[in-house]
């Protein structure tokens, strides 16, 4: 029997199926939400035996319906693509080609980590959401596949363009031998498959974050969601089911936030190789993520007001591709949760060798932009960096916004009706797929022009320059 060829006469290797036992993890999902849609109204209006009765015809339902969508969805490589086929009765089947590979997370939910399971995600460029979620594999066969699939993407012809990101710019200089992430204490947590030669590049005390999560603002509505029911049930007499309720509901509000930070990057570690930047992180679900070189816009470093007393930071990357509005400025966008500015500094060398967080001087904004924001004249700034534009905004939490030269996409120059009467205009720096804002607000109108000729200059100078490695990986 001769081997399925494809139509350019490649060898096609047969369609896979996901674990047998997807059915079984995807239904506990799904019959968790119908059990919360339910609710406590449901109960109390079906009664205990049809509460039962409708919560196991949700299971049943539930259990067939993902067994014929495990049935039905397959996969597999074809030459440089990621075919994903799936659906009964309108069949769909997904071509990801894996040039524009942006980023590839490997996650085990606490469920699936028992039967020793794993789902990859796929990040890439253009596209709305993640693609193709591969939910669920073996660990070690989700492992093997990522780094089959970044291989692939690493030789294929087109890497050297990124579309909507600008080019895969050169490899960057070495920066030295680091500790390899192996095993013993420095890899628990990492997930299955990280690549022994991985260099160690920071690991996140766990009592830094708790202290980090416990400085948020948030908790300073818990007293107060507890004070207020009792306040009511003092002067009223009365304490009734809702006033518990809203308590409780202002708590989970306030709390839930932390928490989740706390659970989603719990042993935060970071990681280099060959591959690119490896980030591991979580509690419950442990998440083992790698960005491919030259994927990350920009950076945004923050200074929180009630961290600065302990001289923290955090960071946040923006990969090509990505938006940032997709959860937590994009879970997997968090670069640096907490640490001192050193720290920062030593990550950020990096994702942008050459460029240092501790050498920035802004220059500030006119006096007369007072008049527009009165509040936040003082933090306005911007600086030409040796390779990066530099903003900096914020009152109670200082930022800022870092964007390699190679990666900015256009330059405008913006001018409101009393920024006129001012004599100020504000220059915008674009990058691929939006996400954060560099901009150098309120600036005198002849230094905006000469500001946005010289960001064209330079973002041109740094596409086109080989010898430019704004954003690479050592190899």
């Amino acid at each position: 029997m001769t081997e399925p060829m494809d139509a350019r006469g490649q060898g096609v290797e047969p369609r896979r199926r996901l674990h047998p036992l997807t059915p079984l993890l995807r239904g506990a999902n799904l019959v968790a939400l119908a059990v919360a849609a339910i609710s406590w109204q449901g109960y109390r209006d079906l009664g205990t035996q049809g509460w039962l009765l409708a919560i196991a015809g949700v299971m049943v339902a539930v259990l067939a319906f993902s067994v014929v969508s495990w049935f039905v969805t397959g996969y597999h490589v074809v030459g440089r693509e990621l075919r994903v086929y799936e659906g009964l009765v309108w069949r769909r089947t997904r071509a990801i080609p894996l040039e524009r590979l942006q980023a590839v997370e490997l996650v085990r939910p606490l469920l699936a980590r028992v039967f020793g399971l794993a789902e990859l995600k796929l990040e890439v460029v253009g596209a709305s959401k993640t693609e193709a979620p591969l939910a669920y594999l073996q660990a070690d066969e989700a492992a093997a596949l990522r780094e089959r699939l970044l291989a692939l993407a690493h030789r294929a012809p087109g890497v050297a363009a990124i579309p909507g990101g600008g080019p895969a710019l050169g490899h960057g200089p070495a920066l030295g031998p680091g500790p390899a992430l192996g095993p013993g204490p420095a890899a628990e947590g990492a997930a299955v498959g990280a690549a022994p030669q991985e260099r160690l590049v920071h690991i996140v005390e766990n009592r830094d974050l708790v202290i980090s999560q416990l400085l948020r603002p948030q908790w300073w509505a818990v007293p107060l969601a507890i004070a207020a029911p009792i306040f009511f049930f003092a002067y009223e007499n009365d304490l009734t089911f809702v006033g518990i309720a809203s308590m409780l509901t202002a708590i989970v509000g306030a709390v839930q936030a932390p928490v989740r930070v706390l659970l989603g990057d719990w042993r935060f570690t970071i990681g280099n190789d060959a591959d690119g930047l490896h980030l591991h992180r979580g509690l419950l679900e442990t998440r083992s993520q790698i960005v491919p070189a030259g994927r990350i816009q920009a950076v945004s470093v923050q200074w929180p007001l009630l961290w600065r007393g302990l001289g923290w930071v955090r960071a946040h990357m923006q990969v090509a591709g990505i938006s940032a509005g997709r959860g937590n400025e994009m879970q997997g966008g968090t670069l640096l949760p907490v640490g001192d500015v050193p720290t920062a500094q030593r990550v950020l060398a990096e994702v942008m060798p050459g460029f240092m967080l501790t050498a920035v001087a802004v220059h500030p904004v006119p006096r007369r932009a007072r008049w527009l924001v009165p509040l936040r004249w003082r933090v306005l700034g911007y600086q030409l960096a040796q390779t990066a534009f530099v903003t900096r905004d914020g009152l109670l939490t200082r930022r800022l916004v870092i964007v390699p030269y190679g990666r900015i996409q256009s330059v405008r120059v913006r001018q409101g009706p009393v920024q006129r009467m001012l004599r100020v205009a504000s220059v915008w720096a674009d990058i691929a797929g939006g996400g954060f804002e560099a901009v150098a607000l309120h600036r005198d109108v002849g230094e905006a022009k000469a500001l946005a000729t010289e960001l064209a200059d330079r973002s041109r100078a740094a596409r086109h320059s080989w010898a430019a490695p704004i954003l690479s990986y050592p190899r």
